[in-house]
């Protein structure tokens, strides 16, 4: 058995429990200032045959674990018994053999197909690799995609519902914004006009479409701007999802140099909070499902359906930033910490104490005690969120 098939470095967060299939290595783009994942790195296209062999890989892992999950009575089920005794027996097995236990432990009915912009392949190829995917693996029920949407608004509605009807769900698009400006500035290689048609192409075949929306990309020069522009233009395609990525801007990142000579001003969590409420305030009667699917976004309680939603959705805002400065501060640290996911955790008392004996500590070591957090401690809890990238 080859215990091996090549996957990528990133997934969506709600790809969490899909099955990795690299159909092309990399970003054939890799401009954008807010991005470190593929820096240094060259795109390329994989042959479908090679893709192929990655697929009767996974395919004979998983074949190998039911043997095993037989063989140890548990007759053929994927259960938290078997995951124990094969994560923790000593093998040969690597990161392959890993990832397709999880998938099958999850049901083993969700692909994603990598890396950054898998619909620049040939349709007929995509065509032919999905449907041997389903050959090989009829559980399957979901196959998503990343894909830019410059490439989506140049292929056309024909291919993308071939694509769709071979078993395509749902594309992943990283908009991030949709003001011109500030696409220039980032240097995303879109325009808003090409965004649109391709949200409008992806939605008229028939597959799902996911927008990935990103708060703080604007800073404190275009935040107003970012935030009604993006909501302009989701207006005019009506996406499925609409999915919330706060800006973090990291060392290995472009944007940092800018940041670092006072080029680009970065919002603090609350301008962000601020900027969501504008754009959401802006969404105009869609149909879409807003998701803040990620622990860089301060407020994951900002979800819901849109438009029935909406109400509710701004009321967890205002809720935040109706609270005293101290509870903001409170909130904000717990939350980069990994420990809270709702203001209702906010009274959790003992969670409460621990959070505030780590402010304390940070306070002394500043000689800040009594008073809001000094720059330099704002910086550690920013610098928090690295971790979750």
């Amino acid at each position: 058995m080859n215990d091996y098939f090549e996957m990528g470095p990133i997934r969506p967060p709600s790809e969490a429990q899909s099955l990795l299939i690299r159909v092309t290595r990399n970003c054939p783009w890799n401009k954008c200032e807010f991005c470190h994942t593929y820096k240094g790195e060259i795109f390329s296209f994989r042959s479908v045959e090679e893709i192929k062999k990655d697929i009767d890989s996974a395919k004979a892992i998983a074949d190998e674990i039911l043997k095993i999950s037989w063989r140890m009575g548990f007759a053929g089920n994927i259960n938290q018994a078997l995951l124990q005794a094969l994560f923790n027996r000593p093998g040969p097995h690597g990161h392959a053999f890993q990832s397709i236990i999880g998938w099958l432990y999850f049901g083993g009915t969700q692909v994603f197909l990598q890396d950054a912009n898998s619909l620049m392949a040939n349709t007929s190829d995509l065509v032919e690799i999905i449907k041997y995917l389903k050959e090989k693996f009829p559980s399957i029920q979901r196959i998503t995609s990343y894909s830019r949407a410059r490439t989506l608004a140049k292929k056309s509605v024909s291919e993308l519902t071939e694509i769709r009807a071979a078993g395509l769900s749902r594309i992943h698009i990283g908009m991030e914004t949709g003001y011109d400006p500030l696409l220039q500035y980032m240097k995303k290689g879109v325009t808003a006009k090409e965004q649109i048609q391709a949200g409008k192409n992806v939605v008229e075949s028939g597959i799902s479409l996911s927008e990935y929306v990103m708060p703080g990309l604007g800073g404190t020069r275009w935040w107003r701007e970012h935030a009604v522009e993006t909501a302009r233009v989701l207006n005019q395609i009506d996406p499925d999802f609409i999915r919330l990525r706060t800006l973090y801007v990291r060392h290995d990142m472009p944007l940092y140099s800018k940041v670092e000579a006072g080029e680009f001003i970065r919002l603090s969590d609350d301008q962000v909070v601020a900027e969501i409420k504008l754009f959401i305030e802006t969404l105009d009667a869609l149909h879409s499902t807003l998701v803040s699917d990620h622990i860089l976004n301060l407020l994951e309680e900002v979800q819901g359906k849109l438009p029935e939603g909406r109400e509710k959705i701004l009321a967890v805002i205002d809720r935040y930033l109706a609270l005293p400065a101290e509870e903001r501060l409170l909130y904000r640290v717990g939350r980069r910490l990994g420990y809270y996911r709702s203001l209702d955790d906010l009274k959790d008392i003992p969670l409460r104490r621990r959070i505030l004996r780590m402010i304390d500590e940070v306070r002394r070591a500043n000689n800040q005690e009594g008073t809001i957090l000094s720059e330099e401690a704002e910086r550690e809890i920013y610098r928090l969120m690295e971790n979750y990238i």
